[in-house]
């Protein structure tokens, strides 16, 4: 068996073992939710309740601001408390609309169109996934119904579905490949329609044998195929996993479709599926609670909005002292400040370690090793982009391709100095572009 792999990443320990084997879990309806309006990639959207309306589940709540945005649902009936500025996993305050569950599932979705690929409309399938709220699932939360409407002049002619899952901890794609494999081939296959490819290709890690089979045994079409992959990090980034599958490279700054492929999630071809054949909007997902710091780590679909305090008592409440909250995995997470962040449509895992020494070492100036060089996959000097960024010189660390930095953190990962370079390239983009902000101004 062929395995496709890349130049350069890392093998940190993968320790899905604490999670991979559980199957997924309804995590129940917390009392109350809080559901940001911010929840992809573009334009806010604007609220459509107020304090005091009633709403059902599936029902509008947030409508999107313009083509680049996406619309948020209600994930269950009840009260609308609040709308108000509440902390973002992401780190800023964003509207959001808090709702008080009446336990009663009132649902208000779609008309649903069914799964007969052969008789669904290419135009009504990505309107559908536009009206659902549907984004990227891997974690970039990039509005689905833009990826899927490429322009004329750019083809597609490969779309890809991403099972790799290579970040550590995480098993919630492992899962559903292994419980919801038909319904993953169908929603693939529906934007395969839209996208009119050749071929659709399901990739999965050599590490996952029981989700290739399950996918294997799942497709139904002569265009699809799987293709497996080594096993190492970071496999499943976008451009890294286009050049190990096709051989093409994705231009600095450019896009997958300038090399004509589209690439989605696992998880978001699933909520293709049960939008288009069901009508339900993206109200859920499921989620990886996972770490040595939770007494009872597994994978839990979670209504969106759900408070991370409700999903750590679920799973049997904290081990030990949490020293590290992250939304996410240990290599691309965010750490949070607090319990009370909400599920988002990104939130793909939460990671809680207990308490260690290392979690608080100072980081030491660079020496010039090379490890970070060795380990990157887009082939960029990590070491220079952070002594640069460190030194707030930000036109120059758009000289040295920061901008292509696909913040992977193998380079952090490697660095005996403990630098946190992740760090100071995300601080470099952020700084270039309020520079080009302004000039537009």
């Amino acid at each position: 068996m062929k395995l496709f792999s890349f130049s350069g990443g890392v093998h940190p320990p993968y320790s899905k073992e604490l999670s991979k084997d559980k199957p997924i879990q309804i995590a129940g309806i917390p009392e109350s939710l809080v559901i940001p309006l911010v929840q992809h990639i573009g334009t806010p959207c604007e609220p459509t309740v107020s304090p005091g309306d009633k709403v059902k589940q599936g029902q509008l709540i947030g409508k999107a601001q313009g083509f680049v945005s996406a619309p948020v649902h209600s994930p269950v009936s009840g009260t609308v408390k609040k709308v108000e500025k509440v902390l973002h996993p992401l780190g800023q305050y964003v509207s959001a609309v808090s709702v008080q569950s009446d336990g009663q599932e009132e649902k208000d979705y779609l008309e649903p169109m069914g799964d007969r690929i052969e008789e669904l409309d290419p135009k009504a399938i990505v309107d559908r996934v536009m009206n659902a709220g549907i984004v990227g699932l891997g974690g970039a939360t990039f509005p689905a119904h833009v990826k899927f409407s490429p322009p004329k002049e750019k083809p597609i002619d490969t779309f890809i579905i991403n099972g790799c899952e290579c970040e550590p901890y995480l098993s919630a794609d492992h899962r559903l490949m292994l419980e919801r494999a038909e319904d993953i081939v169908s929603g693939a296959k529906m934007i395969g329609k839209v996208l009119r490819v050749s071929r659709i290709i399901i990739a999965v890690e050599e590490n996952k044998p029981d989700a290739l089979q399950a996918m294997n045994t799942a497709i139904d079409s002569r265009n699809m195929i799987s293709m497996v992959t080594a096993t190492k990090y970071p496999q499943g980034a976008e451009k890294v996993l286009i050049k190990a599958l096709l051989g093409r490279e994705v231009p600095s700054g450019g896009l997958p479709m300038d090399v004509g492929v589209v690439v989605s999630n696992v998880g978001t071809a699933l909520a293709v599926c049960e939008a288009v054949r069901d009508g339900k909007p993206l109200i859920d997902r499921v989620v990886t609670l996972t770490g040595n710091g939770v007494n009872a780590p597994g994978n839990f679909l979670v209504k969106i909005g759900t408070p991370t305090s409700y999903l750590v008592e679920h799973a049997g409440g904290f081990a030990g002292t949490p020293g590290k909250l992250i939304m996410g995995g240990p290599m691309m997470g965010i750490a949070q400040p607090s319990l009370d962040v909400p599920v988002i449509k990104g939130t793909s895992g939460i990671l809680i370690l207990q308490e260690e020494p290392f979690m608080h070492e100072e980081h030491l100036p660079c020496i010039k090793c090379s490890f970070c060089v060795q380990a990157c996959p887009v082939s960029l000097l990590p070491s220079k982009l952070s002594v640069i960024a460190e030194a707030k010189n930000w036109k120059l660390a758009e000289v040295y391709g920061v901008n292509d930095c696909i913040e992977c953190g193998s380079c952090a990962y490697v660095c005996p100095s403990k630098r946190p370079i992740v760090q100071f390239i995300k601080t470099a983009k952020l700084k270039l572009r309020e520079i080009k902000a302004r000039e537009k101004q």
